[in-house]
């Protein structure tokens, strides 16, 4: 059996946290092909696009935080090294696939959103980032930039398919929250264009998830409280998606408008669809004390602490939080996990 399966990567739940998805070394697929959707506009062949980023460039890193779990039905990674999303554009539902192959980055895209996909694609892979901004100050972040040198912040210029897992993240754990993504999607989105692996999803529109009934929030284990928050986001969805194009702060104080979107909700948000380096999330639960004890040996760490800790990297402090995630070290458990609750069932 020896050499039949590859080695599994490192990656701890904090890595995962700090926006690692495992991606295959480039090879070909074995196998036959992907199943090809009848959805509503897909195309029979995917328009098609090379692009060539100014520096390294690490697919895992760049397009991991856009990933909702494991089972996430708008993301996949191929055994090919490929990355695809499933997404919907301001021109509809949209498939694409990433791979990078020697110094660039090859996509093909499927569906009525495909051009747009194309045409976003550098943002999505960092192009508007700039990582020489950023200096490390401390060791540990000094050796995680190191070792990863092909991070950049992605831009996805979609607020909406940010916005919604992260309320649905609130105040629960990543099972429970990845859980009810996937079971939401799954039902009321649309499958995805395109040859696309089996069982991939576009999210529903603003309007399919206005009209998802409470019965189905429920069953999916989501309260009434995140609920409501993502029906009052989604009733203003124009309005939201032009935070896409603010800058950040102005952009986390539009998404503040609505009533249950904090500074811990909007800064996810805004991390991912406007790329923005100094979006830290405050509010969270773990991520005071893992920079506390990352940096200063403060297992108990609160949000004050940490924002004075990540005080050097002012502009870059969602980066610097970033990397120290990465580097993996977090402080000893005391407790118990945060137990799941699944209201489904009640």
């Amino acid at each position: 059996m020896a050499g039949r399966f590859a080695p599994r990567p490192a990656v701890t739940r904090t890595t995962v946290r700090g926006g690692e998805a495992a991606v295959p070394a480039s090879r070909p697929a074995p196998g036959p092909a992907p199943r090809t959707a009848s959805a509503p506009g897909a195309t029979t062949g995917g328009r098609e696009r090379t692009y060539v980023p100014p520096g390294p460039l690490d697919l895992g890193l760049v397009l991991g935080p856009l990933r909702r779990g494991p089972g996430d039905p708008t993301f996949r990674t191929a055994p090919d090294g490929s990355v695809w999303r499933a997404t919907r554009t301001p021109a509809g539902p949209g498939t694409l696939r990433v791979r990078a192959k020697g110094t660039a980055v090859h996509a093909a895209a499927w569906g009525r959103g495909a051009e747009w996909l194309l045409e976003q694609l550098p943002a999505m892979l960092g192009d508007l980032d700039d990582p020489a901004a950023f200096e490390p100050r401390h060791r540990l972040v000094a050796a995680s930039h190191r070792r990863r040198a092909g991070l950049r912040l992605t831009r996805t210029g979609l607020v909406l398919e940010n916005l919604i897992p992260s309320i649905l993240e609130q105040k629960v754990t990543t099972d429970e929250a990845y859980r009810a993504w996937r079971l939401l999607v799954r039902k009321y989105g649309e499958p995805a264009p395109g040859p696309c692996p089996d069982r991939m999803h576009v999210m529903p529109d603003a309007r399919t998830w206005a009209m998802i009934p409470s019965w189905e929030w429920h069953r999916a284990g989501v309260d009434d409280k995140r609920a409501s928050t993502i029906l009052r986001a989604v009733r203003v969805a124009r309005r939201m998606e032009e935070a896409a194009s603010m800058e950040p702060g102005a952009a986390m104080a539009r998404l503040e408008l609505i009533p249950g979107i904090g500074p811990w909700t909007s800064a996810e948000t805004i991390q991912r669809s406007n790329g923005a380096p100094d979006a830290i999330t405050v509010g969270d639960l773990h991520l005071p004390r893992i920079v506390g004890y990352a940096l200063a040996g403060d297992r108990d760490a609160d949000d004050a602490v940490m924002l004075e800790l990540l005080a050097p990297y002012a502009g870059q402090r969602h980066r610097a939080a970033r990397f120290i995630l990465l580097g993996g070290q977090v402080p000893p458990r005391r407790t118990p996990k945060m137990p799941r609750w699944d209201i489904g069932r009640l």
